[in-house]
């Protein structure tokens, strides 16, 4: 009877400490399969402070974020993604936005989704082409 104690004792213990680790993993900001997101470039603090829903200027968008806010991608919807280095350590991503700040851009890559935040590893963007 007591080895049989020993052994409900440990499968209890393996299954709370199961329940309590074991999701984990699936806890963790997981990537997603690469989505194409629109929307404009424009410095975090102008997509949060002034409720833009678009930039006011590039020459707005690209001094900004020359004094250190950093560019994210805000979509029709009012999403907000932030670039993201898939690298560790991880490294700068404005430079891969500037070139577009306070346009429309077509950016593609893995988003990752965190309480309520999103954030993407961009492996491609582009200047969308103006509908004629």
């Amino acid at each position: 009877m007591h080895r049989n104690y020993k052994l409900s004792s440990f499968v209890v213990l393996f299954a709370l400490l199961t329940l309590a680790f074991g999701d984990e993993a699936a806890n963790k900001a997981a990537p997603e399969k690469a989505v194409t997101v629109k929307g404009y470039v424009l410095d975090s603090a102008c997509a949060f402070t002034k409720g833009l829903k678009k930039p006011i200027s590039s020459e707005c968008a690209t001094a900004c974020a020359k004094g250190g806010s950093p560019l994210v991608i805000l979509t029709p919807a009012g999403e907000i993604y932030w670039p993201i280095s898939g690298d560790t350590p991880s490294t700068e991503q404005n430079s891969k936005l500037m070139p577009f700040a306070g346009q429309k851009v077509t950016a593609t890559g893995k988003v990752f989704k965190r309480g309520g935040s999103e954030a993407m590893v961009i492996d491609h963007v582009e200047a969308q082409v103006a509908a004629k």
